[in-house]
């Protein structure tokens, strides 16, 4: 880390590992020794055991392990204690390695040992200060690590390692395993020869880095030359690479090229240099390089004298140094010895063609210092081996010229060191161009593009060295002698890599071909010019085309080709060469030869392909035309002048007999001679010229047009027959395959299937109608959805290389091979990514193909191996992620995409886990792709980085794949990846960490793997940080496990026990990580879901440590102790000293639930609205509307390739010159649109992460508040914890910058907590409360700012976002719901004065508070709900309405009350009714609609009854014809018939919707109630309301009379008769009599025991009765009497006074049982805790009928509670009844026995009836009731004679004993004192005993 990462924490580690490890640097790969002892100890250790490091105690160890050991011990020759540990860590690291045993495993961590200590060394090595390079660490660093190294230098370094790296040697290695069978599968074999390999590369190149920044001593350095002496080359003829670091490292001692750069540093670094400070070291050195002995590699022997010679030079120019003199003078000597022995060519053969050569930036730079000093230094020398070359040339050509063999000993220096300057700077994998120092700008190039330190400034001279080099280039190409033609060509090849070369070297040949140039050589100009080489092709094509026989001499193929030598066409190809390498850099120069008049290279160029010429050569020429078709324009010409020469034949002329073209030299010429160069040139033409311009009407005119017949060429000649030719060169078959799928590739690519190409589309041609060829991509797609030969080669392709990648070995054509399973995988993708469009077009059109998906074809059967096998060959690459990463992603991608569908899923687990191994190998390879850590690379290269992405988006694939698999029903994909039981049911799985009973690694491992990365440390997870999306899906992963119910109980068990997943993700929250914001917000997202799940779970099976400890987690404000690092010890003892100095200021931290909101960000930048020039703005947005779709994880996105389609059409439509002018603006606007579309995208994505985090958490708040136990959080902290949230929670959406779109998610939470904060703080009320405290422990000011923010929020939503609203209305009649007095036991203790007198309660003065805040908001607020209570959404208007219920209830201002009826609110709800009146009939047919209609109106009927509980209220009320509109209702009047049986039927327990007779209740009550209640409190304006009533009635009579007369005793009915009675009692009125004749079957109320119901109706019509009486008699003379005086008079209608005295005695005998069990009550009530459990359970069975026994004690009792208050407040209700009942019948029975016993006159007598008669009469006629009906009383009452009378005393006297006077007596005692009118029944029993007293006469 602190070398590569440039963490500088980890320096100080650093530090400490290297002091405790220098041992082993010193030791260098020393084993511990074997000893006898150890021997003896392992010997026993089955039966005494043994001590393991790092372990307690002993450990025994079975048999076969200790031979085993012994094995190691000898095999390694290290100590047996060590082989043990070594196999005991093989064990436990055998689930990494599937397949392997431990010994095979101990093997690999053996080497991979020694290879990290190697590489550890190379890297400290590397960081040292020096004279190469430096890797910017910081300088304390860098002194650390450079003393380091020295001390191991000091210690003999060099010596050690060149041992070591001839000691270790990878055949003797094997052969040692081998013998011990050491060795396993080949992929093992290649990882342990891998790890040896790079153990000595790494010494070696750590012996090369110390070299570059300081050069080693004097006898390290002989060390280093006497190793150098005995290398060998390997058999191509390269040193290996091993031998080139040394060679490099020794050069790099000679290398003194730093000097010339002027740095600061540079004194210092002179002194360092021995070559410049001893004298000593010059001398050997230089006695030791001129010893005359042989070394084994002569040409490295020249190379080390050549670079020792230029140094010798190199110092010599330097001031004082005369001292050297000697050795200096000798440079010549030197460098003569090392061309003796043909340096050149070694460095060319041997040292530049090495593979690794071109992987080290250095050794390049190097051979190039090396090169440009010997022409820079030594330009004598140079001009020397000119000057023999000339003489040289000459002797040839007189050779030949007099017919004799040149001579053998004509050396060919130049040539070779011509040759090596074009081999060097051929490749430049480092971008450095090199080669800009042979070329010295002529003219300075106005081009900013040039990067050069000196160039592009005219007047600044370049540097020597620059001219020098860039002479030697132009002089060597004066009169070149033709040996060295080619090689001079090779060498402008080299040096023209690069584009700035590239422009240097044209210009170069343009000048050469001038006249201005005084040239011997005639006209021509040089030889080396454009003008010269294309006016030869011109000549040469002349020449050979008059050799063209006629077409009709077939054999003219086989003519000997007379026109070409072999010299020549050498010469040609050279030439050919450079120029593609100049036009493929430099497009000037492609366009500047191109449109050349004279020259016309495309011409001649196509020209002579005609010719009969070597395939060899035609092949350069259209690698030459391929170069030229990089540019577009060039490119469309090309096309129409390839089809028009006919190069590959597509008309076929009828009189030729003999096909022409390519296809009859690839089927005669090439496959004759077993190589391919034409066909290989072809397919890259084509494939160059597909990419630049595609012709769409190619050919029109001679054929029917189109692509097609080179289609056809390319894939019936070339691709299917690629496997059956014959190959002389064996790679040269993947070659083949390689460039013709990469044509195929990028036709797929670029084709979008259209509907036109579903059309036959016709042309005519010579005039006949044809049918025209379709794009070629439809023929692929065609192909690749049918069984055809194409697919099949395809796939069995993919087979076979899958086959050869699992042999491990190398073979020629490997790196082909893989390109082209490459691209057959990306062929299958490109059609699995655009087959459901084309098939999809293909359906709606007419034309007759047939396709399948692509996915069934690949379940087909493979006809090789007879099985189906396709899907599992594509999956076995990733078994080869590591070295073919590109491999692994194309088919993590294929199995990603078919992994959506369910039925191959269950197919592709069979096919996958059908064979042992096979599926083995397979699981393997998904777990080894999800492992991949990209190593930590010091020099990340290009290819490093892009193979890195490459590696990152496999794993994304594999994520996805077992994503979308887990939707899926099981058996699927995911389940066998993650480890999941197959066979069994899938919740009976016990998964285990890796190893565990044989389980073995799976996909989840490697998930959690990756997450749990950096847990341990402070930063938290490393791939949240470093891989954010990958972290994303790897924790929805998880979440999904978890959710499914399947897998959730499997999964949570082992991530709780074996990783304690969650806890140790959970500490880490919140994630910070602000640029990806969306992945960082989704992964705390699935990890809160997670968590809430395990809360759940975790609470539901009562595991409270699991449950406590999270929550503490998430919750507590007390800081916890942190993660120890390692590094504790003094630090923690300095700690616990403060805390006990200061424990009372421990400081309190942020909850972390609460931290986690604050890094969800509310605010959200919205992308500038878009500004257009051209497009119409409205159809813009249409547009991008149109290109919506819904992308992978359901979010709306716009589709911006589509878009930038649709557009660019639109464009490319517009004719017209202007158009054509205004096309660039036109671009430039289509960008901008699609930036802004973009952005958008983004913005959507990010609020929906938001609102997806918002979600989780609000989901992980609910968890805690609702799930977990209720006594793990203390009441007190539970109500700070939610009063923290909800202000945090408002405090972040009421900021003005946050979105509106989160504001539904936060006001669902807000709900949530506001509910529960009201259960809290009532629960804590139901504990006695001290009043001097305030309200609740977390205190009404906390509370007032609670509702404070609930206003704003309110306020905040406007005038949309009802729903949004709904949720605060409820979060809001939750809070007002805290200031409601609880339901407190109705003990009959306190009267009514002490009620009314008592002091304000904490209740009271909230509620008062409250109000007052709510007015302060004035008529805003009001607006707002008033308007949501009369529209919108049902709910959001029930709520409103409860909410105006609640206010108005409370508002003792009656503010709200005057709003409502002063803006007309009121008036709109009340005339709403009759509109609710249509609804409401249709909800009384059986089968009703949604039930929404009744659930509003009874809301709204709630709210008018409160408001008519107000006295002004009910005036409003009355003022708006409440009543009136009630009448006009006519669903009243729909009262559905009862059901006989519906008593007894009724025993099914009801379902949600209620019946009709229930529903017909439901909207009849609430305007019965209503009609009470206005009577009840409208006072003032009794007789209008009563008579607004009675009309109600009237109009709806028919249903009273139901109701009145219904025999039914069931609830409801009940319910109807006690509301209805209540209220004509209430209205009774004086001429009302007349209305309504009263028939109430009084003995069928007498059957029914014990309901309130009952006595309710009773209550009602004895004070019916009671008004009747007060009304209508002014005196007691004319008393109206209602009760006849005999118990039953037959004919009577009237009722006896007996039913009266009955009443009396049940009330009072009720009354006394009602008492008892009220006082029994209160007694438990004041005892719970007491009461025996069953009575408890009973009492909770009571309310919550199911689960009981799940909840905890304290719980019970709160029910028990609850349950009792109930039973004591109806008992209380059922007191008062009775004695109200009481009292009036005792009214009614004083006032009968007073009129019939004082004033009735017996029949006889009958004036005072009269009077009373007329008198009613009268006082009838002036009430405005005018219906007439006649009154019936007289007959009712003729029948009372004196024996009547007599006989009602006598029974009354009998009736009304003493006991029931005491009884009386007794209840006014027991009850009357506190409740009702005291004394009031002692008065009429006295009255009554009085009345009874006096006789008759």
């Amino acid at each position: 880390n602190a070398l590569w990462r440039r963490q500088p924490e980890a320096v100080h580690l650093l530090d400490m590992i290297l002091k405790k490890h220098k041992p082993d640097f010193i030791s260098l790969f020393r084993n511990p020794p074997k000893n006898v002892q150890q021997h003896e100890k392992v010997q026993k250790a089955s039966t005494e055991g043994v001590a393991i490091q790092g372990q307690q105690g002993t450990r025994l160890l079975p048999e076969q392990l200790i031979k085993e050991a012994f094995i190691l011990s000898d095999l390694f020759d290290i100590g047996e204690l060590a082989a043990v540990e070594l196999l005991l860590a093989g064990e436990h690291q055998q689930p990494h390695f599937p397949g392997l045993t431990r010994g095979l495993v101990a093997v690999l961590l053996y080497w991979d040992g020694k290879r990290c200590i190697a590489n550890s060394l190379k890297a400290l090595i590397q960081s040292r200060r020096g004279k190469t390079w430096t890797l910017e660490l910081s300088p304390e660093l860098v002194s650390m690590t450079t003393r380091f190294t020295e001390e191991l230098m000091e210690q003999g370094l060099t010596y050690k390692v060149l041992t070591l790296v001839s000691q270790i040697d990878v055949n003797n290695e094997f052969e040692k395993l081998q013998r011990e069978r050491g060795l396993g599968s080949e992929k093992h074999r290649k990882e342990v020869s891998d790890l040896i390999k790079e153990c000595r590369q790494s010494l070696a190149e750590s012996l090369f880095a110390w070299a570059c920044q300081s050069p080693l001593g004097k006898d390290d350095t002989l060390l280093l030359i006497g190793h150098l002496e005995k290398v060998t080359v390997e058999a191509n003829g390269s040193l290996d690479a091993v031998n080139l670091a040394l060679l490099m490292a020794l050069l790099y001692c000679f290398d003194i090229s730093f000097l010339e750069q002027s740095t600061e540093e540079r004194d210092d670094m002179i002194h360092q240099l021995p070559l410049l400070t001893e004298r000593q070291y010059i001398a050997t050195i230089h006695s030791r390089l001129q010893d005359s002995q042989l070394w084994k590699l002569p040409g490295l022997q020249a190379t080390v004298r050549l670079a020792w010679a230029l140094a010798l030079r190199g110092i010599s120019q330097l001031p004082d140094v005369t001292a050297l003199a000697e050795f200096t003078e000798a440079d010549e000597a030197m460098a003569e010895l090392a061309i003796a022995d043909n340096v050149f060519l070694f460095l060319t053969e041997s040292v530049v063609v090495s593979e690794n050569f071109y992987q080290e930036e250095f050794y390049i730079r190097r051979i190039h210092n090396l090169i440009t000093d010997f022409l820079a230094l030594m330009p004598m020398k140079v001009k020397q081996l000119r000057n023999r070359a000339d003489e040289d040339a000459r002797i040839i050509h007189m050779s030949m010229q007099m017919g004799n063999e040149p001579p053998i000993s004509l050396r060919r220096d130049l040539e070779h060191l011509m040759l090596l300057i074009g081999e060097l700077y051929k490749k430049n994998p480092f971008n450095l161009e090199l080669a800009l120092e042979y070329w010295c700008p002529s003219e300075p190039l106005q081009t900013s593009t040039i990067m050069g330190s000196y160039l592009g400034v005219a007047h600044q001279r370049p540097p020597q060295r620059q001219v020098v080099l860039s002479k030697f280039v132009r002089q060597m190409g004066d009169l070149l002698p033709p040996t060295i033609y080619i090689p001079y060509l090779k060498m402008l090849q080299g040096l023209a890599n690069g584009p700035q070369c590239a422009h240097y070297c044209f210009s170069l040949l343009k000048v050469n071909g001038s006249s201005h140039v005084e040239n011997i050589q005639g006209t021509g100009g040089s030889p080396v010019s454009w003008e010269h080489f294309f006016h030869s092709l011109m000549l040469y094509h002349e020449h050979l085309r008059k050799d063209l026989p006629s077409a009709d001499s077939v054999q003219y193929r086989h003519l000997p080709s007379r026109g070409i030598t072999q010299k020549e066409q050498d010469g040609l190809i050279a030439f050919l060469q450079l120029t593609s390498t100049i036009i493929t850099w430099s497009e000037n120069a492609r366009l500047a030869l191109c449109e050349h008049p004279q020259w016309t290279p495309v011409v001649v160029i196509l020209g002579l392909l005609q010719c009969s010429i070597p395939p060899v050569l035609k092949a350069e020429l259209l690698k030459t035309l391929a170069a030229f078709g990089k540019s577009p324009e060039i490119a469309a010409s090309l096309w129409q002048s390839l089809e028009y020469t006919q190069i590959l034949q597509t008309v076929r002329v009828p009189s030729q007999r003999q096909a022409i073209g390519i296809e009859v030299e690839l089927n005669e010429i090439e496959s004759r001679c077993e190589e391919y160069p034409l066909t290989r040139a072809f397919c890259q033409l084509i494939s160059t010229l597909v990419e630049s311009s595609f012709p769409s009407n190619l050919g029109a005119g001679l054929r029917p047009p189109g692509f097609d017949p080179y289609l056809q060429f390319l894939r019936d000649s070339v691709f299917l027959r690629f496997r059956t030719r014959a190959y002389r060169r064996a790679a040269e078959k993947w070659e083949v395959a390689e460039v013709v799928l990469e044509v195929f590739y990028k036709l797929l690519r670029d084709y979008e299937p259209q509907l036109e190409d579903f059309v036959d589309q016709f042309v005519e041609l010579q005039g006949e109608e044809i049918i025209a060829y379709k794009p070629p991509g439809f023929s692929l797609m065609y192909h690749l959805l049918n069984e055809s030969p194409m697919l099949e080669l395809a796939l069995s392709l993919l087979e076979e290389g899958v086959k050869q990648l699992d042999t491990y070995a190398p073979f020629p054509g490997k790196k082909h091979l893989e390109k082209a399973v490459q691209h057959c995988l990306a062929l299958l993708n490109l059609t699995l990514q655009k087959e459901n469009l084309f098939m999809d077009l293909l359906r709606e059109s007419q034309l007759a193909l047939i396709v399948s998906p692509l996915e069934q074809l690949l379940q087909g059967i493979n006809p090789r191996t007879k099985k189906a096998d396709n899907v599992v060959n594509i999956a076995r690459y990733l078994y080869h992620g590591n070295t073919n990463s590109e491999l692994a992603f194309e088919s993590a991608k294929i199995l990603c995409c078919i992994s959506c569908n369910s039925n191959i899923q269950i197919k592709l687990v069979g096919d996958f886990t059908h064979d042992q191994s096979v599926s083995q190998k397979l699981m393997a390879g998904f777990v080894e792709c999800l492992d991949s850590e990209d190593t930590e690379e010091f020099v990340r290269s290009e290819l490093e980085k892009k193979l890195a992405g490459i590696r990152h988006e496999t794993r994304i694939h594999i994520l996805n794949l077992l994503i979308t698999s887990l939707e899926r029903n099981p058996p699927n994909l995911a389940l066998y990846l993650l480890g999941f039981e197959l066979k069994k049911p899938v919740s009976t799985t016990n998964l285990q960490d890796p190893g565990v009973l044989g389980c073995p690694r799976t996909c989840l491992h490697a998930i959690l793997n990756i997450l749990e990365k950096g847990t341990e440390g402070r930063t938290g997870p490393v791939a949240v940080r470093e891989s954010p999306q990958l972290a994303e899906l790897c924790y929805q992963v998880i979440y999904q496990l978890c959710a499914c119910a399947d897998t959730s109980g499997p999964t949570m068990r082992y991530l709780r026990t074996s990783q304690d997943f969650l806890f140790s993700q959970l500490q880490h929250l919140p994630f910070s990580n602000k640029e990806y914001e969306m992945s960082m917000l989704n992964q705390m997202s699935w990890l809160m879901k997670t968590a809430s799940i395990e809360l759940r779970v975790t609470s539901l099976n009562r595991q409270r440590s699991h449950t406590q400890r999270l929550l503490h987690l998430l919750l507590d404000d007390m800081p916890v102790k942190p993660y120890s690092d390692g590094e504790g010890g003094i630090e923690d003892e300095n700690r616990s000293v403060s805390g006990f100095l200061h424990f009372d200021t421990a400081t309190k931290v942020r909850r972390k639930i609460l931290s986690i909101l604050d890094s969800i960000d509310f605010s959200q930048e919205i992308p500038e609205p878009l500004q257009l020039d051209f497009f119409d703005r409205t159809q813009i947005e249409q547009v991008i509307a149109n290109c919506e779709h819904k992308n992978l994880r359901g979010q709306t996105v716009c589709n911006v390739k589509l878009l930038h389609r649709v557009l660019v059409a639109e464009v490319n439509a517009l004719q017209g010159m202007a158009a054509i002018g205004q096309r660039p603006l036109l671009m430039e606007e289509i960008s901008t649109i699609l930036q802004y579309v973009v952005g958008r995208n983004k913005l959507l994505q990010c609020l929906h992460a938001k609102r997806h985090v918002l979600e989780s958490w609000r989901q992980l708040v609910e968890i805690i508040l609702t799930a977990c136990p209720q006594d793990l959080i203390q009441a007190e902290d539970r109500q700070l914890i939610i009063r923290d949230i909800l202000q945090d929670v408002h405090d972040k959406i009421l900021d003005d910058e946050a979105a509106q779109e989160l504001m539904p998610v936060v006001a669902g939470a807000v709900f949530t907590l506001t509910a529960h904060l009201s259960q809290a703080v009532r629960t804590e009320q139901k504990q006695p409360l001290n009043p001097m405290v305030g309200f609740a422990s977390i205190g009404d000011s906390s509370l007032h700012i609670i509702l404070k923010k609930l206003l704003d929020f309110i306020l905040k939503t406007g005038g949309g976002f009802q729903r949004v609203r709904t949720h605060l209305y409820g979060s809001l009649l939750y809070y007002l719901q805290i200031a409601q007095r609880p339901d407190e036991p109705d003990t009959l203790e306190k009267t009514m004065w002490e009620r009314l007198t008592a002091p304000e309660d904490v209740f009271s003065k909230l509620q008062r508070e409250n109000i007052a805040i709510i007015e302060s908001y004035g008529a805003a607020l009001m607006e707002v709900v008033c308007r949501d209570a009369c529209d919108g959404h049902e709910i959001g208007r029930m709520l409103a309405l409860a909410l105006l219920d609640r206010i108005v209830s409370v508002d003792k201002q009656q503010q709200w009350l005057l709003y409502l009826s002063n803006s007309g609110y009121l008036k709109v709800l009340v005339d709403s009714l009759v509109e609710d009146d249509h609804t409401l009939q249709s909800l009384l047919t059986p089968q009703p609609p949604l039930l929404k209609a009744l659930y509003t109106y009874e809301s709204k009927m709630a709210f008018l009854t409160r408001v008519a509980k107000i006295q002004q209220g009910a005036l409003e009320l009355l003022r708006s014809g409440v009543i009136v509109r009630l009448a006009q209702c006519q669903v009243y009047d729909m009262r559905p018939e009862m059901d006989p049986q519906g008593m007894f039927g009724m025993r099914d327990p009801p379902v949600f919707i209620p019946a009709p007779v229930d529903r017909y209740r439901q909207i009849l009550l609430p305007a019965l109630r209503l009609c009470q209640v206005i009577l009840t409190s409208s006072t003032a304006q009794h007789l209008q309301a009563a008579g607004q009533v009675l009309q109600f009635l009237i109009s709806h009579s028919d249903t009273i009379q139901a109701i009145l007369r219904c025999q039914d005793v069931s609830a409801g009915s009940l319910q109807e008769l006690a509301l209805l009675t209540g209220i004509i009692s209430k209205a009774a009125l004086p001429g009302i009599l007349s209305e309504l004749d009263v028939d109430v079957n009084e003995g069928s109320l007498m059957e029914l025991q014990g309901h309130i119901g009952r006595f309710q109706i009773c209550a009602n019509v004895m004070e019916y009765c009671q008004s009747l009486m007060l009304q209508s008699s002014p005196t007691f003379q004319h008393a109206m009497c209602l009760f006849t005086p005999t118990p039953v008079i037959p004919y009577w209608r009237l009722p006896g006074l007996g039913i009266i005295v009955y009443l009396l005695k049940q009330s009072a005998n009720d009354f006394f049982s009602y008492y008892d069990s009220h006082r029994r009550s209160v007694n438990k009530l004041q005892n719970v805790e007491q009461l025996p459990p069953d009575e408890i359970k009973e009492l909770c069975q009571s309310v919550m009928p199911v689960g009981v026994e799940k909840i905890s004690t304290a719980q019970k009792y709160v029910l028990a509670r609850r349950r009792l208050v109930k039973l004591i407040n109806n008992r209380a209700k059922l007191l008062s009844l009775c004695s109200f009942i009481i009292e009036t019948c005792l009214f009614i029975l004083w006032r009968h026995l007073e009129y019939y016993l004082l004033h009735c006159t017996p029949t006889d007598s009958q004036d005072s009836l009269f009077a009373s008669r007329t008198l009613f009469k009268s006082r009838r006629l002036q009430d405005s009731f005018t219906s007439e009906t006649n009154l019936d009383f007289r007959s009712g009452l003729t029948g009372v004679s004196q024996h009547d009378l007599d006989q009602l005393q006598a029974d009354a006297i009998n009736a009304f004993g003493e006991s029931l006077q005491k009884k009386l007596l007794d209840i006014e005692g027991l009850y009357s004192k506190v409740r009702s009118r005291y004394s009031f029944i002692q008065a009429l029993v006295r009255r009554i005993r009085g009345l009874l007293r006096i006789s008759r006469n």
